[in-house]
Parts: C-alpha cells; sequence; structure tokens
C-alpha cells in the first residue's frame, strides 16, 4: 500500500505556534544582550586606551594624553567624548597636538546615539611618567577623581556604565549606582 509523505496542517500550524512563542520570548533578551554589549565595548574602549596611555607615559617618561576629538587628529576641548578621541605624545604637556608630536591611537565616534561625558567637564587627561594623572577642562584643571557617564540612547539605568578615573590614573569601569562618587 503507498503511503503519502508529508506533514498535516496542524503539525505544520503547531510548529509555527511554537517558533512564534519562542520568538516573543528571545527577541527582548536579544535587544538586551547586544545593548549591553554595545555599552560595554564603548566604554571598555576607552578604559583600553586610558591604559594604554598610562603604560606609554610610564614606559616613554614622558606626558601621554587621551583627549575628547572630534576629527581624529586634534583636542576638540569639549567633555563629549562620544565624538572619539586620540591618544598622543604631549612632549609640553599643553592638552594640545603639537608638531612633532606623535599620534598614537584615534577612536572614531561612536555608531549610536550614545553619549559619554563627564559631570566635571573633562576633555582631556595626561598621564605623567610615574603613571599619575591630570584632568583638564577648556583651560582649567579638572579635580580628580572623576566619572565619565555612558548613556545609551534612550537612556536605560540597566545600560549606564561609567569610568571612574583616580589621581592615582588608575581607570575603572563601572555599573550603575556602584562605585565612589556613584556610576549615575
Amino acid at each position: 500500500m503507498f503511503r503519502m509523505a508529508g506533514f498535516s496542517l496542524f503539525e505544520v500550524l503547531f510548529v509555527v505556534l511554537i517558533a512564534a512563542i519562542l520568538a516573543v520570548i528571545g527577541i527582548p533578551s536579544f535587544n538586551y544582550v547586544t545593548s549591553s554589549n554595545r555599552i560595554s565595548t564603548e566604554v571598555n574602549g576607552l578604559l583600553g586606551d586610558m591604559q594604554f596611555a598610562r603604560s606609554e607615559a610610564i614606559k616613554e617618561g614622558q606626558y601621554i594624553t587621551v583627549c575628547a576629538s572630534s576629527n581624529g587628529t586634534t583636542c576638540s576641548g569639549a567633555s563629549a567624548w562620544q565624538t572619539g578621541w586620540i591618544v598622543f605624545v604631549d612632549t609640553n604637556d599643553n592638552q594640545q597636538v603639537n608638531s612633532g608630536e606623535a599620534l598614537l591611537r584615534v577612536q572614531n565616534t561612536f555608531n549610536g546615539t550614545d553619549t559619554l561625558a563627564s559631570s566635571s567637564a573633562l576633555s582631556a587627561v595626561t598621564f605623567n611618567r610615574e603613571g599619575f594623572a591630570a584632568g583638564y577642562a577648556a583651560a582649567a584643571t579638572v579635580t580628580l577623581p572623576v566619572t565619565l557617564n555612558l548613556h545609551s540612547s534612550p537612556v536605560n539605568t540597566a545600560f549606564t556604565r561609567c569610568l571612574a578615573l583616580s589621581f592615582a590614573g588608575m581607570p575603572t569601569t563601572e555599573i550603575y549606582g556602584i562605585g565612589t562618587p556613584a556610576c549615575t
């Protein structure tokens, strides 16, 4: 006797129903994971460049500056770090790229609408040959410790990350509500 192969309409609808239930449960979790990973990647990029600048300052025995930069070649003087930043040898400790000072690293603008800014308008950090840090903002010195807050857009505290920089030059990342001062 010949038997026909295939699926019944009931079996197909049942599989589609299971797939729909899994999608309803999985898609919000996937959005959380992708947003959380994006924010962590962005703050860890700045953390890595701060650690690199500190180690280069100690290794080379020179001032190394990390500053916000909107064009990838000069310090912008603004505290909007989401536009990018540069790491450079700052031989005269003036927080500006001068002739003969080497650019060591360039970070481009964030792809999304996330914001990374300091409540104290920090626009540059310079590490000395001992690894200590000094913060600067528009021709003024910023008292350390200082925290840069990275917010997702729209702002969601679950994704907020902060980069704290101590006077000793140690940058660390923190999660919303943790740290001194608290990551906000």
